[in-house]
């Protein structure tokens, strides 16, 4: 869990830079606990934390809420049950992913992991495995067999290391841009300074880990898969052009209140334009963080960790999907 908090926006980074048919496709990320004893028996230790979102602040402020306390892993009937609970898409152009991570046998449980990860694949769901342990370990207690029913991936990682933070001369510009980014944001409706209120403490959360965890989440929410339309005006704007008008007054941030409509949009438009420019600049740098970092990693590459095993498995399965990557 440490090393999931610790590497989210980075593998969020990673999504963004797939195109399929030279388009970005819309992210949207759903979050299971299970295996804890402290739920309740009848659901087999399991809870949905999170549906199918593209509220990426959402799944990042309910993955700093967990902690792990150890129990029997069901692995087959929380599949089972994402499988039954989720809106997955239809489409068999849609890359449809399941990462399940735990340390106990595969097969634990009242629900047959094996009809479980039948069912994934047959509705185009690929189910990836990652056994916390040694590789061996994880093929005998079965969690290759599942990845290989659902043609995931099979992966294991050391839980116990510490992801590496590698500094590089850009980390500092790209932080003093998040902070202005922040200030483009157009709070709307009940809810809004809450939930930029919440916006903030993710940024807070992943400064915790590393400057670097802080500069990927600067960099996530540069990308096309961070969406607000549900309290930034900016956001909202773009998938509805007629929001502004739908709005009442006390909906309104107070510096708007008392403009007429064609300052409205020309206040928000401003705020768009600040905010390309912001997001512009933080991929340009990114850029040359990214080869900075390739580069020191070439000299002494850290396996075995969460992010590096997501990665390659999405890389892998997105390219036999004919996706690509930037």
């Amino acid at each position: 869990i440490d090393q999931a908090k610790a590497q989210l926006w980075k593998i969020v980074n990673e999504m963004a830079l797939a195109t399929y048919d030279g388009e970005q496709p819309d992210l949207y990320i759903a979050l299971y606990e299970y295996g804890n004893d402290n739920l309740a028996a009848a659901e087999g230790y399991i809870r949905m934390v999170s549906p199918l979102t593209q509220d990426l602040d959402k799944i990042s402020e309910d993955l700093f809420a967990l902690k792990t306390y150890g129990g029997e892993e069901y692995c087959g009937q929380v599949i089972d049950v994402a499988m039954r609970q989720l809106q997955w898409s239809a489409s068999n152009e849609d890359l449809k992913l399941i990462f399940i991570a735990g340390n106990e046998p595969f097969d634990q449980g009242s629900v047959d992991y094996k009809k479980a990860c039948k069912t994934a694949i047959t509705k185009g769901v690929v189910v990836n495995t990652i056994f916390c342990g040694a590789y061996q370990q994880g093929i005998s207690s079965y969690w290759k067999d599942g990845a290989d029913l659902a043609d995931g991936k099979y992966l294991n990682i050391d839980q116990n290391i510490k992801t590496v933070y590698i500094e590089t001369p850009y980390d500092d510009d790209i932080v003093r841009l998040n902070a202005e980014l922040n200030s483009t944001y157009v709070v709307y409706g009940n809810t809004g300074s809450i939930m930029q209120q919440r916006q903030m403490t993710q940024d807070n959360n992943a400064a915790v880990y590393s400057k670097g965890n802080s500069v990927n989440r600067a960099v996530s929410k540069s990308s096309k898969n961070y969406k607000n339309t549900h309290w930034d005006l900016v956001d909202a704007e773009d998938a509805d052009d007629e929001v502004i008008e739908k709005l009442k007054e006390e909906q309104l941030p107070t510096e708007m209140q008392g403009m007429t409509t064609k300052e409205r949009k020309v206040f928000v438009d401003k705020k768009r334009k600040e905010r390309e420019k912001i997001q512009k600049k933080i991929n340009e740098i990114n850029e040359k963080r990214r080869k900075y970092i390739a580069a020191e990693q070439a000299k002494n590459a850290q396996i075995g960790t969460l992010d590096a095993v997501m990665i390659k498995a999405i890389r892998e399965v997105a390219t036999a999907k004919n996706y690509k990557f930037k």
